[in-house]
């Protein structure tokens, strides 16, 4: 029991370090090579992971929880709770850079120096929201094992995380920052997944309702992710009809690798 136990908390870490950390990692060299984004292009990747990440907490991580326990009206109530907790951890970044920013009036709103604490800033943010967002693997091991689905989880957020490593990667790029240090600084940002994960599978293994919890906590945090950075991110960078047609194949191809691998409620 003890060797499965470690087998599994393994997989967790090789899995959120590959796609959470890595993905952030390659986002920030993806950073270096463009320098300039390609704002079709990131629209396009932005709307697609929006729509694939909505397919995983509607068709997968909400009927587990669903179907985890016997406390149907908690679901809803986690959901919430999740996303207004992710709401509140992105409030919170606002307002302390906001704060930074007064508090040094040298600093112009809009000047050179200003972009190194922007990426810091995001940098910061993104490894906050991270934690909530990496409990959804966590919890989907907890509930599938090691699989398929918990596979899907984590490169959807991958996924997710490529345009949020150019973002952190360009602006301390363009301040004058090395090469090497913008790529760590954004891969670094992608730790705290590995310990959401970790605490989404203890949290989800102690007790049904507590596996309820994790899941629909994790997918409220997710849904903040879809809802309000990556939607309205892919509106800013190309209001198109493509974009909305990305959102629903992203969902589409969630639903057929879903059904592929017979995850399926």
């Amino acid at each position: 029991m003890g060797c499965k136990v470690m087998e599994t908390i393994l997989f967790i870490i090789l899995l959120t370090v590959a796609t959470g950390v890595g993905g952030l990692a390659l986002g920030g060299v993806l950073g270096v090579l463009i320098k300039r984004q390609s704002q079709r292009w990131a629209s396009l990747l932005l709307s697609f992971t929006a729509g694939l990440m909505l397919c995983i907490v509607a068709l997968e991580m909400v009927p587990e929880a669903l179907e985890a326990g016997e406390w149907p009206w908690l679901v809803p109530l986690c959901l919430v709770a999740g996303f207004l907790i992710t709401y509140l951890l992105n409030c919170w970044i606002d307002k302390g850079a906001h704060h930074q920013v007064e508090n040094e009036p040298h600093r112009c709103a809009c000047g050179h120096h200003d972009l190194h604490t922007a990426g810091i800033v995001l940098a910061a943010a993104v490894a906050l929201h991270n934690v909530p967002v990496g409990m959804a693997v966590g919890a989907t091991v907890a509930v599938q094992g090691i699989g398929y689905a918990a596979v899907l989880a984590a490169i959807t957020i991958g996924l997710h995380n490529l345009p949020e490593g150019m973002s952190i990667a360009i602006p301390l790029l363009h301040d004058g920052s090395k090469t090497a240090s913008a790529i760590f600084v954004a891969a670094l940002s992608g730790v705290p997944t590995v310990l959401g994960a970790l605490l989404g599978y203890f949290v989800g293994n102690q007790a049904a309702i507590m596996l309820v919890a994790a899941l629909a906590l994790a997918g409220g945090a997710m849904l903040y992710v879809v809802f309000f950075e990556l939607l309205p991110e892919a509106s800013l960078q190309w209001r198109s009809w493509w974009a909305i047609l990305a959102t629903v194949v992203g969902f589409a191809v969630g639903m057929l690798l879903l059904i592929s691998s017979g995850h399926h409620h």
